[in-house]
C-alpha cells in the first residue's frame, strides 16, 4: 500500500508579487475551513460525506446529468467537502478498510472533477477544454498533493485490484459512467460498484450487441483499460479478441441477460468500440 506524505512548498518570489493581502486571505480562509473540517476527521472513522450528498441530490438529476450553472452559484457545500479530504491525514486513511479507502478515492475523483467543471467562467462545453485538469490541476488528498490522473492511475488501479471503479469514477463527459446522486461508502461498495456497473452497460454507452451485423460494441473505456480485467477474468478458448478484451466480456457476461451471456461466450463476432462524447454532461 502506498504510504501518503504530506509536501510543503513555497513560492515567496510569486507571493511579494501577486499580493500579500490576497495570500494572506486566502490562507485563513483555507485555515478556517480546515480547522472546521478536522472535528469531523479522525482515526478509524469513515470520513462525513454529508456535504457531497447534498450536492449530489441537489444538483444531478435522474438522467445522471448535472445542474452546473446552479452548483457554481452554490458551491459552498461542494468546496467545504473538498476541504474536508485533505484534512484526512495519512494515519487516518491507511486505517480505513480497503473498501474504505477505495469508496474515498472514488468520491475525492468525482467531487474534485465537479469542482474543475464550475471553477471554469464562463463553462467549457467540455473537460477537455481545461488545460491541465488532469495532469497538473492539484488537490490535497489524505495528506498528499494529488492530480485527478494520480487518484486514477496512479493510486486507484495500481493499488487495489478492482477494475469496477472505471463504471464510478465520471469524468463529467455524455459517454461516462452515469454520475451517482449518493457518495460511495465502504460498507455498500460491492453493491454500489454492481449496480453501477449494470447501470453503465444497459446504458447507449456501455455495451451494445448488434446480432445483425455480428457485433459486439463495448465503451472506449474497456479499450482505453482493458488490462486491469486480465488478472481476475483473464480467460481462454471463449469469447472473441484479444487478451483484454476476452477477460472484459467475460466481465461483461456477468451482468447481462442469460441470452446476451450465451452469444459472446460462444465468440465468432467482430469486437467493436462506440464513439466516446466528450460533451460536458449538464442538464
Amino acid at each position: 500500500m502506498t504510504k501518503f506524505n504530506r509536501f510543503f512548498i513555497l513560492f515567496p518570489t510569486l507571493i511579494i508579487l501577486t499580493g500579500c493581502g490576497g495570500a494572506i486571505q486566502s490562507s485563513q480562509t483555507n485555515q478556517e475551513s480546515t480547522q472546521v473540517q478536522a472535528s469531523n476527521v479522525s482515526a478509524a472513522q469513515p470520513l462525513d460525506n454529508k456535504n457531497f450528498a447534498d450536492v449530489l441530490k441537489t444538483y444531478v438529476d435522474e438522467r445522471a446529468l448535472v445542474n452546473y450553472q446552479e452548483l457554481q452559484k452554490n458551491r459552498q457545500q461542494l468546496d467545504k467537502y473538498n476541504a474536508s479530504l485533505g484534512v484526512v491525514s495519512a494515519s487516518t486513511f491507511q486505517s480505513w478498510s480497503e473498501a474504505e479507502q477505495i469508496a474515498f478515492l472514488i468520491n475525492a475523483y468525482n467531487s474534485f472533477t465537479l469542482e474543475s467543471i464550475i471553477d471554469q467562467k464562463p463553462l467549457k462545453k467540455s473537460i477537455r477544454d481545461i488545460f491541465g485538469v488532469w495532469k497538473l490541476r492539484k488537490f490535497n488528498v489524505a495528506g498528499e498533493s494529488k492530480t485527478l490522473d494520480n487518484i486514477e492511475h496512479n493510486t486507484l488501479r495500481t493499488n487495489y485490484n478492482e477494475p469496477r471503479i472505471h463504471a464510478a469514477l465520471v469524468c463529467a463527459a455524455i459517454s461516462c459512467p452515469p454520475l451517482r446522486n449518493e457518495p460511495y461508502t465502504g460498507e455498500k461498495l460491492d453493491a454500489q460498484l454492481d449496480d453501477q456497473t449494470r447501470q453503465f452497460l444497459n446504458g447507449p454507452h456501455g455495451f451494445r450487441i448488434d446480432r445483425t451485423e455480428n457485433k459486439v460494441y463495448l465503451s472506449s473505456i474497456f479499450k482505453w483499460f482493458g488490462e486491469d480485467w486480465k488478472k481476475t477474468y483473464g480467460v481462454d478458448g471463449k469469447f472473441t479478441g484479444n487478451d483484454n478484451e476476452r477477460a472484459v466480456l467475460n466481465f461483461i457476461s456477468k451482468y447481462v441477460s442469460s441470452e446476451d451471456k450465451e452469444y459472446l461466450v460462444k465468440g465468432n463476432y467482430k469486437v467493436d468500440y462506440l464513439n466516446y462524447d466528450w460533451a460536458l454532461n449538464k442538464q
